[in-house]
């Protein structure tokens, strides 16, 4: 029913982590200065391998948050 509004879609689990922790990807992207598509493949795809570069973006972007994500939600 929802489905041409992207709702219901498959979350990674860093996507449902974000969510329960009330982080939209919208302030994600602003804060590490990552690409939309970026931050978009680590909520949605479980099998995408972000570089280390682009780990070290999403944690320093957390941390401003107040946030401190596990290492095992990007597989690496």
């Amino acid at each position: 029913m929802f489905n041409w509004l992207g709702l219901g879609k498959k979350r990674s689990k860093f996507g449902k982590w974000l969510d329960r922790e009330g982080i939209s990807q919208l302030e994600l992207e602003r804060r590490s200065k990552l690409s939309r598509g970026t931050i978009s493949r680590l909520c949605n795809d479980d099998s995408y391998r972000p570089k280390h570069s682009t780990i070290a973006k999403i944690k320093k972007a957390l941390k401003q948050l107040g946030k401190n994500v596990p290492d095992d939600f990007f597989n690496v």
